[in-house]
């Protein structure tokens, strides 16, 4: 599960009450997780280009810690970031002291020196797992962005082989992986690759959400929606270098403005049990585990409804489904092989018509057509063809054009 605090928000790291995060922990765990994503704060890590605050450090350590009192694995975002439409990006990087986070070399190397410092210091804890290069950062490069950080293809690999490696040379043997939003699977133009993903770190990170046109085109509770993750992870697959590399469903909620309260239940059930029959599936962690406080102001509505528990800490139908989701997982045999791959010709280092595959897109559409005749289609990327037009789209801009949160 994404770990959202209940008291305060992400704001809790200004001033952190682990008996309220060890109260948070232990509901989660009483549900059936087994581990936990954590978002410290960049600006409060790193307020200083030079400046890396060990309390802060100790602070991430203390939560790892207090997680591992009630049986959670932890993995830690190293870069925080973009929250739930909020941005915690440090004084050093805005107005006056703007630039790019991804290319500028002092910029790159302080942020790998905060990485490795994080890995470092809690590289011993026996129940992380990894550091992820923070949450969803390639955003700050999106065309769509209203500050956008350019980069070419090549910059935006060199930035994530950087970090990745920072994160290695601090806690050597962890799981660490990039977390990168939609845009880089299904925006033309985005510097961040569907290779880059499937190539760079330990296993595959998706982040899956049906308010990216899924849920608007189709209908909440339409065959396309309760198949979403799925053909997401198997797209992912699709771009894997190596057999079994692993994937990770890392964000997957319910969204209220897709999903009536009464569609919640029949949603988590059909996205847990169609995800498990995704070969090479490392993980599911459901976004989020409290939701947002009302009494914080200007957060998109839906943020207020996103948790498997409320605000006041008491477990919501959401969260019910959630746990016999996990119970009924535990039972659940390992998935048979795959049906048929639907073709993505692709080019070097990136697609050709990314968007071909997003919702809407001619892949995604020949891919539930496969799906709803009970082929169980992978993708089956064609580099050999990269010179093939991808016919048929109904998007240009991808996903990321519509997205605000995550």
């Amino acid at each position: 599960m994404n770990y959202t605090p209940r008291q305060g928000w992400f704001h809790s790291w200004l001033d952190l009450d682990l008996d309220a995060v060890g109260e948070d922990l232990a509901a989660i765990a009483s549900l059936g997780a087994d581990h936990v994503r954590i978002f410290p704060l960049w600006p409060l890590l790193q307020p200083n280009r030079t400046l890396i605050r060990p309390r802060g450090l100790d602070d991430v350590r203390a939560v790892v810690d207090v997680a591992a009192a009630v049986g959670l694995d932890v993995v830690v975002d190293a870069i925080q970031g973009h929250l739930s439409s909020f941005d915690f990006v440090p004084s050093w990087l805005a107005s006056w002291h703007r630039r790019n986070m991804f290319t500028d070399p002092e910029v790159v190397a302080a942020t790998a020196a905060l990485v490795r410092a994080l890995a470092d210091r809690l590289a011993d804890a026996p129940n992380l797992l990894g550091l992820t290069l923070g949450n969803e950062v390639n955003q700050f490069s999106a065309s769509n962005h209203p500050d956008p950080d350019p980069l070419t293809v090549p910059q935006a690999e060199t930035w994530t082989r950087s970090l990745l490696a920072a994160a290695r040379e601090g806690a050597p043997h962890g799981m660490h992986t990039v977390a990168n939003y939609d845009a880089a699977w299904f925006m033309d133009d985005h510097a961040f690759t569907p290779d880059q993903s499937a190539t760079c770190g330990e296993a595959t990170v998706v982040h899956s959400w049906i308010f990216d046109g899924t849920g608007q085109r189709y209908g909440a509770r339409s065959y396309e929606v309760a198949h979403r993750t799925e053909y997401y992870l198997e797209l992912a697959r699709g771009f894997s270098p190596v057999p079994d590399r692993p994937l990770w469903l890392q964000e997957v909620g319910a969204p209220r403005s897709i999903l009536e309260e009464r569609d919640v239940p029949w949603f988590v059930h059909s996205t847990v049990e169609n995800s498990l029959d995704c070969p090479d599936l490392w993980g599911i962690t459901w976004w989020c585990s409290h939701d947002v406080s009302r009494s914080l102001a200007d957060f998109p509505p839906l943020e207020h409804t996103l948790g498997l528990f409320d605000e006041d800490g008491r477990l919501k139908s959401a969260g019910a489904a959630f746990r016999d989701a996990v119970a009924a997982a535990k039972e659940a045999p390992a998935p048979a092989p795959r049906g048929r791959g639907i073709e993505l010709p692709v080019g070097p280092g990136t697609l050709l018509h990314r968007s071909a595959a997003a919702p809407g897109g001619s892949v995604f559409e020949q891919w539930m057509e496969a799906s709803r005749a009970g082929e169980r289609p992978t993708v089956h990327v064609l580099r050999e063809h990269a010179e093939r037009t991808v016919a048929g789209d109904t998007r240009t801009g991808g996903a990321a054009a519509t997205r605000s949160r995550a």
